[in-house]
């Protein structure tokens, strides 16, 4: 629009051309599409995933495994990924969501690598959403991108462990990774303060990345409480799907014990509403967009480096489970190749004593035909008659 116009048209200017009017554009388009959303929990057995889930999503999402389940599980020393797939809607507005569990994780004596599987999962996804980008139709992509993995950390009151530092490092590296002290109710409000301390000081120092939300907002309400979220990292937790009874006489969700009640939605007792709130009130957008242009687009680009256009992932070899039973099937081999090799030694050995027997009793045999053909020679000479004619 021309000065010209915009003067002619004194209205127009006034109430401008309609621009302020797309985010209600927007946010039509986006209420009746949706979105979906992906969260992975990772951790040891025990230390309350699944009851966390079921009580952030207020129902029972996963079914908790009993105890005869859970020791099966764990002679089977491999670390399991299942997807939990529900569809959330509140105020017109629905959102796919998708629960990522790893049971098995960490559970065993042996738990070098034990987060690859974790990793690959992740990586898959990615290079999924990749090849469906590069199809020449792209609707109807479907879109298991994990925008946020919880890593829970058993209250042990010292620090991380190293298996919690490798996998950490290696998760964080490819996702929006959030720490969390699972049971926080087991620890006092001292000794839980230190030992944030801790875990801070080592994700500090081995470089560890982690889900940074951003602070800076319009509205200082939103601001301060965005840096009350940052400040509770890692999150501490206490997970129930139990009502208990305080003291007062409210009917509240928490744990029961001889002094009192360990309330969940209490921010004096835990951060599971700073925690939901940064999972679904307030940054879910962030984390869905931060996993779009920062983990995706990384790992997008990388790719595109190194293969041509269509060209599908090269496979990796890099497998826990096969990689054990392949060093099995060596180590076999290898005994059987020995056994052999001390059988065949010993089978030579027994040659060769044959041979230096045979040729002994060859030469003795030679010897003695020497003998008799000396003998003979000898008789021969004596009854001829030129021996005769000398004598006389």
């Amino acid at each position: 629009m021309s000065a010209t116009e915009a003067s002619a048209n004194p209205q127009a200017t006034a109430g401008g051309i309609g621009i302020a009017n797309l985010p209600n554009q927007l946010h039509k388009i986006v209420t009746k599409k949706g979105t979906n959303f992906s969260l992975m929990v990772v951790g040891e057995s025990g230390t309350g995933k699944t009851t966390f889930i079921n009580t952030l999503l207020t129902t029972e999402l996963i079914e908790p495994l009993d105890d005869a389940t859970r020791r099966k599980k764990q002679l089977d020393k491999t670390v399991d990924i299942n997807i939990h797939k529900a569809e959330l809607e509140e105020k017109m507005f629905s959102v796919k969501l998708n629960v990522v569990d790893t049971p098995g994780f960490g559970d065993y004596v042996d738990n070098n690598d034990c987060w690859l599987p974790v990793v690959d999962f992740i990586e898959n996804q990615y290079e999924q959403y990749l090849r469906q980008e590069q199809q020449p139709v792209r609707k109807g992509i479907v879109d298991m991108r994990v925008h946020a993995c919880l890593y829970f950390i058993r209250p042990n009151g010292h620090t991380l462990k190293p298996l919690d530092v490798r996998a950490m490092k290696a998760i964080g590296a490819r996702v929006n990774l959030i720490p969390v002290i699972a049971k926080a109710d087991t620890l006092s409000p001292t000794a839980l303060r230190q030992f944030k301390k801790r875990v801070m000081d080592v994700i500090d120092a081995q470089s560890i990345r982690i889900y940074q939300p951003p602070v800076e907002s319009d509205d200082g309400n939103s601001e301060e409480r965005n840096r009350e979220i940052i400040s509770a990292v890692p999150f501490a937790i206490i997970g129930s799907t139990l009502e208990v009874k305080t003291e007062d006489g409210r009917r509240v969700k928490g744990r029961q014990y001889p002094w009192g009640v360990a309330e969940v939605e209490n921010d004096q007792h835990c951060d599971f509403r700073k925690l939901r709130s940064l999972l679904i009130r307030t940054h879910m957008l962030d984390l869905i967009s931060t996993t779009e242009e920062s983990h995706y687009d990384k790992y997008r680009t990388t790719q595109m480096k190194t293969r041509k256009f269509g060209e599908p992932k090269p496979k990796k070899s890099e497998n826990k489970k096969f990689r054990e039973e392949e060093e099995a099937l060596r180590k076999r081999f290898t005994e059987k190749v020995k056994l052999e090799e001390n059988r065949f030694r010993q089978w030579e050995q027994k040659l060769i004593a044959e041979r230096d027997r045979l040729n002994k009793d060859l030469e003795q045999e030679h010897n003695l035909v020497k003998q008799l053909e000396s003998e003979i020679e000898a008789i021969s000479n004596a009854g001829s008659p030129n021996n005769k004619f000398f004598r006389k």
